[in-house]
């Protein structure tokens, strides 16, 4: 048997869990208050910090520390990495220290699980990190040589559930061919073929969602980018935390616009309805890269729990492929069975190198 440590950072809390095989024994979420985290300057500086709490939480739970037999952390925004698992060492963890792609919680991870593994004598990894990037080279080209479109986003979901459509089919993960959308704060749309996410439409470039503004007329956002007062963290702002339904209906919550729809707003029911065709319009678009040979279309994260959601993505694209609807994102036990299958050498772990010029 295989007991495992999982972990999951986020901005305002630190999620863990331990499991047994694919049996988890417990979950927790630690929250963090603003006034806990205050004090620290970077992510980075929160490493002790939360570090301590885990350790806390496993004493609390009676885990001895030497009944695990790994550890798996989500990854943290390196260098574009491939997809699949990495072993924690010492270049990844000076890169997310010293150099990580920007700041964000989930850098702290590895270097949690890299400390009580060391101490341990046991293994550490990441498992398909925000940072993968898979796309071919043909994907990557913009009308403008020096920026390149990336992958970089909702993979850890995006990729388990891929990979649970092709156990269920009986099929490897390297012969299915779907396109899978994200449907959260944040949405994107990816391309799943030969083992690989060959394509990837961000939350930046893509539909419009709860929080983000998605794709936006560029000449319209150059204007707005050199109008009186208008600030890179400002614009920043708008288009991660402020686009979307919260621009026109003041709400990230999805269920309370469709609350406001069942009551009779039609004003609520246009622009929720046209979220739903803007997801549609970019899994249509996703699919020329494959010609159209698709084996399924998989929705999934928080917002794929909603029929009318669902069932209105159903209805604009169910002529390309079957829609099947995987609800939720389970991180926890997509890292879980990510460690596990290298554990169980159906997969190998990769090594990460520092990269020390971004």
């Amino acid at each position: 048997m295989e007991r495992l440590l999982i972990l999951n950072p986020g901005s305002t809390s630190t999620k863990l869990a331990v499991y047994d095989d694919e049996t988890p024994v417990y979950t927790e979420s630690i929250v963090h208050t603003p006034e806990e985290l205050a004090p620290f300057d970077c992510v980075a500086d929160q490493y002790a910090f939360r570090r301590d709490l885990v350790l806390r939480s496993l004493e609390q739970h009676r885990i001895p520390l030497n009944s695990l037999t790994a550890i798996v952390s989500r990854g943290g925004l390196l260098p574009p990495i491939e997809a699949g698992a990495y072993r924690i060492n010492d270049d990844m963890v000076w890169q997310l220290r010293n150099r990580p792609r920007n700041e964000h919680a989930s850098n702290v991870g590895a270097m949690i699980a890299y400390d009580i593994a060391n101490r341990l004598g046991i293994p550490a990894f990441i498992y398909d990190g925000v940072t993968v990037d898979e796309l071919t080279p043909i994907n990557k080209i913009t009308g403008l040589p020096s920026m390149q479109r990336k992958g970089m986003g909702h993979n850890l979901n995006t990729r388990a559930a891929a990979m649970r459509y092709a156990r269920e089919q009986g099929k490897n993960y390297r012969d299915i061919t779907v396109i899978v959308a994200h449907l959260g704060g944040g949405i994107s749309v990816n391309l799943h073929h030969n083992g690989r996410i060959e394509d990837f439409i961000t939350d930046e470039e893509g539909p419009f969602s709860p929080e983000r503004t998605g794709g936006l007329p560029m000449f319209d956002v150059i204007r707005e980018c050199f109008e009186p007062g208008a600030t890179y963290k400002g614009m920043m702002k708008l288009v991660k935390n402020q686009g979307g339904l919260m621009a026109h209906l003041g709400t990230t919550d999805s269920r309370k616009v469709e609350e406001r729809i069942a009551a009779g707003d039609e004003h609520a029911k246009l622009i929720y309805d046209a979220m739903i065709l803007n997801i549609a319009k970019n899994i249509g678009k996703i699919a020329p890269g494959v010609c159209g040979t698709i084996d399924a279309i998989l929705l999934t994260g928080g917002i794929a729990h909603s029929d009318y959601v669902t069932e209105g993505i159903k209805h604009y694209v169910s002529f390309l492929a079957p829609v099947i609807v995987y609800p939720g994102e389970d991180e926890m036990n997509a890292l879980a069975l990510g460690g596990l299958r290298v554990l169980r050498g159906e997969e190998s772990a990769k090594t990460f190198h520092r990269v020390e010029n971004l």
